[in-house]
């Protein structure tokens, strides 16, 4: 220290620490060694503190004491001298400790911001460690669209995993599709359709490409009349075999799956504090444990899993009173988790991130946090009422004789709910977004038509089944007088619904080729044509996926057809 007999090192003031700097007029933090020379310039004898020549003023009591400092005084810096005429009354505050004060609470807010969002960032890292991922390759897509209608095949399997669950699903099964249902949501977001597929559908099981430990891929053979549980588990197939089974029956291509074992409905039902449910009779089932009274119950846990698991509490103790069961209890789910009770309470939020992210198995395209958390808000933008419920029409199997354990579907009424789905159809009533005057003004099928004989048109198979171009192409010559005509064969991509390119001076053409193939407006794209093996102009008709043959119309339903038994999210129903 300094020979004014400041003290020890260790008993200096930690007020002394902070120095003005005359040059800069800020306080400045001296942590300066014994004897080290501080960076502040000294004041000069005599110089009062705080003018031009400014600088640490000695402390009463360890040295000399200041001049105008009388004991029993506050320690203040001298004012610089007034000019002259100028009354005296209070000076304002130096910028620069103002500033300091400011730099050093921003640095500090900056620091907790910082923090936060280093803490968000890893508990995301978390959460998403906590998703199980598998890869099905081109079953599923990539990534996935906010902008664009979606399909997600939601799976439930019966495979006896964790603590508490050997009392349900099959002794040492490798997990198969128990419970299946097809979420549709539609591009415009109004609504959304949840298909139930039975699990003791009938149906025929694709080859299936699925991807091995070591990165390889081994085609499962397809498999005809079998159930559809069968379509996850047996033999090694993987949950894209499922999805593929769901377009080979509905014709309706899944963009991704999740899939959930027993654990995920305790643990979901729990960390959102419990699920209303609602019973038309008391149930007491010995094979599951379920045990309610009749009328309104609150379940979670081992509960709800023995609510959505057992078949003898209902009707005929089947699987398709079950999956009624089993929507009415989705539908009191989402209403729980959509509900203010949830939505605002953080403890239940982060119990739900949990709870959900560790229940799930998810395709690669879906195994980011951030993706999840969009699928879910794209979700949430549809109201509960336009939410529907609904199951894939079914007829007893025939082949089963006197007593019916499997089932068929309806091929009388199936197609009708299938086309609804794929072509956005709502199955409740809703208010399109101002779409009906905007969709009229440019309906491409409105204007002139030419004559038959005057169209000229290439034709190319887009994904149509095999020969599709060439009968197309007789069809036309032969029948409806379409003979500058034809068929170029493979179009070179996959397209899922027919299209007819032309050029704005054929569009007369386009409309009437659309009236002859029965194609909606939606299939006409202006643009482009091309020239045909002649030089000459022609049309382009690419037959997709949803080509059905030569005179089958393919205009979209603008109205889903009535369905027994549906159900909407917003309605609380009792389980009979």
């Amino acid at each position: 220290m300094d020979a004014q007999g400041r003290g020890r090192a260790d008993n200096i003031d930690p007020a002394d620490q902070w120095v003005l700097n005359p040059n800069t007029g800020e306080y400045e933090l001296r942590l300066a060694a014994p004897g080290a020379q501080s960076s502040v310039p000294r004041p000069r004898r005599g110089t009062p503190a705080g003018s031009a020549q400014g600088g640490t003023r000695t402390a009463p009591g360890r040295g000399e004491p200041a001049p105008d400092v009388l004991p029993g005084q506050r320690r203040r810096r001298a004012a610089p001298p007034e000019p002259p005429g100028r009354r005296r009354g209070r000076t304002k505050p130096k910028k620069g400790k103002a500033k300091k004060i400011l730099l050093w609470t921003g640095g500090s807010m900056a620091f907790v911001l910082v923090a936060v969002t280093a803490a968000g960032y890893f508990y995301l890292q978390h959460l998403e460690g906590n998703v199980s991922t598998t890869d099905v390759g081109d079953a599923a897509k990539n990534g996935f669209s906010k902008d664009e209608a979606f399909n997600i095949l939601i799976i439930g399997t019966d495979k006896r995993t964790g603590a508490g669950n050997e009392g349900y699903g099959d002794a040492g099964s490798v997990g198969h599709a128990d419970t299946n249902i097809l979420v549709h949501v539609s591009k415009d977001r109004t609504n959304a359709t949840a298909l139930s597929i039975p699990r003791d559908l009938v149906v025929d099981v694709p080859d299936c490409p699925t991807k091995q430990p070591d990165g390889t891929t081994k085609v499962i053979p397809g498999t005809r009349d079998v159930r559809f549980n069968t379509s996850l588990g047996q033999d090694g197939r993987d949950p894209g075999c499922t999805m593929r089974t769901v377009k080979e029956v509905t014709g309706i291509e899944p963009d991704h799956f999740m899939m959930l074992d027993f654990n995920a409905v305790k643990t979901l039902t729990t960390a959102v504090g419990g699920v209303d449910v609602c019973l038309k009779h008391a149930v007491n089932d010995p094979k599951s444990h379920l045990k309610l009274p009749a009328g309104p119950s609150k379940i979670e846990g081992e509960q709800a899993l023995a609510f959505v698991r057992t078949r003898h509490a209902w009707g005929n103790k089947g699987d398709l009173d079950r999956i009624k069961v089993q929507q009415q209890f989705m539908a009191s789910l989402m209403r729980k988790m959509s509900s203010s009770d949830t939505l605002t309470n953080p403890s239940k939020l982060l119990d739900l991130a949990e709870a959900a992210t560790k229940a799930l198995t998810v395709d690669t395209g879906l195994h980011k946090v951030s993706t999840l958390k969009d699928v879910a808000l794209e979700l949430k933008k549809v109201p509960t009422k336009n939410i529907s419920f609904l199951t894939v029409p079914v007829l007893d199997n025939p082949a089963d004789g006197p007593v019916h354990k499997t089932v068929i579907v309806d091929p009388n009424s199936a197609p009708q709910v299938f086309d609804a789905i794929k072509n956005d159809v709502s199955f409740t009533a809703v208010k399109k977004k101002q779409q009906a005057e905007k969709t009229a003004a440019n309906d491409p099928l409105k204007g002139s038509r030419s004559a038959a004989s005057a169209i000229r048109v290439d034709i190319y198979n887009g994904g149509a089944p095999a020969g599709s171009a060439q009968s197309t192409l007789s069809w036309l010559q032969n029948n409806e007088g379409v003979t500058k005509s034809s068929q170029l064969g493979n179009a070179g991509k996959t397209l899922s619904k027919t299209t007819l390119e032309y050029s704005p001076d054929q569009a007369d053409q386009a409309r009437k080729l659309a009236d002859i193939m029965g194609l909606p407006a939606s299939a006409l794209k202006p643009g482009k044509s091309e020239k045909n093996d002649q030089g000459l102009p022609a049309i382009v008709l690419t037959l997709g996926q949803d080509f059905q043959g030569p005179g089958t119309p393919l205009t979209a339903p603008t109205k889903a057809p009535d369905v027994p038994n549906k159900s909407t999210a917003d309605k609380v129903q009792c389980a009979s």
